[in-house]
């Protein structure tokens, strides 16, 4: 996994590599711009892949770069209205169908999640989902119990669970086909926010396929107080994030209100 140089055939020696990252120089006695050895500082974010216009760029084991219409201008893709819009139509879906999700559409929420950014580039992360019937069931059931050992969640969530049990076989879950990990090895708040980035990457993009999914604290709770409860969905990260999606059984038929708030330094 590397990015190995450039290629000389295809350069035209813009120099946008150079001023996009420190490991590309103008190497004056060859008169080329030469790659130094990227062993201690090229953390692979392939920003100069992404910048280089004749694709010159030589690298392995990365994946592969795409390129299509109006990469180069996204404001073009969709319009602040059209984000705006979608952006506000996203909600948390607590009721689902019962059909599961094919796998090729699955696929697409994965592919979205893995373009979302992290810091450094460190791509730790993992991706695992839950969808046969029992083990979300077990997980449901490992959950709630240990969350009921916590005398202030019981106090506030122990009538809720009571009753959502009637009409939920997982309540945790709200009966949710698929329930979906992002955990790493990693263990720091910085890793709460790129697992917190991959999922909303992951929930929009859901939401584009049609389907509807809702963030999964209750676990993460338990998981932190309990991280033998991992072993039921064979997750081994130390930072653990769960959502859950399928098929929403519900409409909304209007944005709910959010109360505007001052915004410090903006005149």
């Amino acid at each position: 996994m590397s990015i190995i140089g450039i290629n000389y055939e295809e350069c035209n020696n813009c120099n946008l590599c150079v001023t996009t990252c420190m490991l590309f120089r103008r190497d004056q006695e060859q008169d080329k711009i030469v790659f130094n050895d990227p062993t201690d500082f090229c953390n692979l974010c392939g920003q100069c892949i992404a910048r280089c216009p004749q694709d010159a760029i030589i690298y392995e084991g990365i994946g592969e770069a795409y390129s299509y219409e109006d990469v180069d201008k996204p404001e073009n893709i969709a319009s602040y209205d059209t984000i705006y819009n979608f952006l506000r139509a996203n909600r948390s879906i607590r009721r689902f169908k019962s059909k599961e999700v094919p796998n090729d559409v699955l696929r697409k929420v994965f592919d979205a999640m893995l373009h979302a950014p992290t810091a450094e580039n460190a791509r730790t992360e993992n991706f695992t989902i839950l969808s046969d019937k029992e083990q979300i069931k077990k997980l449901n059931d490992a959950v709630i119990e240990e969350l009921m050992k916590q005398p202030e969640v019981k106090v506030k969530y122990g009538m809720l669970f009571k009753l959502l049990g009637k009409a939920f076989n997982s309540p945790v879950f709200f009966d949710a086909p698929h329930v979906i990990f992002v955990d790493s090895p990693l263990k720091s708040e910085g890793e709460f926010l790129n697992i917190g980035i991959i999922i909303t990457y992951g929930r929009l993009a859901a939401q584009a396929l049609g389907l509807g999914t809702c963030w999964n604290g209750w676990t993460q709770i338990a998981i932190m107080s309990n991280p033998e409860i991992k072993k039921i969905a064979n997750i081994k990260g130390n930072t653990v994030g769960v959502f859950i999606l399928g098929y929403p059984a519900v409409k909304f038929y209007r944005s709910p209100p959010r109360a505007p708030k001052k915004v410090e330094g903006l005149d």
